[in-house]
């Protein structure tokens, strides 16, 4: 497999990462972020963990849908940064499995299942107590360059 672009710290092209500092999820510009940092995992994997918490609940005491969604997106984001594609999700789809507590150390992975240029199809798992809690898989398209719009 050919390595990506020259990768950041956390394992993003610099061009990525200077896109994505006000992320919500991982930006490290915006107050409101979460804080994940997303590693490699495998050939064409992502992994990051995240202690949720009650400012996340949707009903009491369990993690909100939404929030659980976003996660998976942005691990499957960061699997294709991680490979130096900048890309935007076309269609999510979402499969929820188990109800996820707001204390809970969750982990939450992604991989490239299939890759079509400029299509690719990824999938992704938030797991919760070693249990899968929700799985998603997703259609990204290569984004255009910035200005090229």
């Amino acid at each position: 497999m050919k390595e990506p672009p020259e990768r950041a710290k956390r394992g993003e092209p610099r061009a990525a990462r200077s896109e994505h500092r006000r992320c919500v999820v991982c930006g490290d510009r915006n107050p409101w972020s979460l804080g994940l940092r997303f590693e490699p995992d495998g050939d064409a994997g992502v992994r990051a963990r995240v202690r949720a918490d009650a400012a996340m609940q949707g009903y009491d005491g369990v993690l909100h849908g939404g929030i659980i969604c976003t996660l998976l997106d942005a691990a499957m984001t960061h699997c294709m940064l991680d490979r130096g594609i900048p890309a935007v999700t076309g269609e999510l789809r979402v499969r929820f499995l188990h109800p996820v507590p707001c204390d809970a150390l969750l982990e939450v992975k992604a991989r490239i299942v299939r890759e079509r240029p400029p299509i690719y199809r990824v999938s992704a798992e938030l797991m919760a107590a070693r249990r899968v809690a929700a799985r998603a898989e997703a259609t990204f398209m290569r984004r255009p360059p910035a200005g090229a719009r």
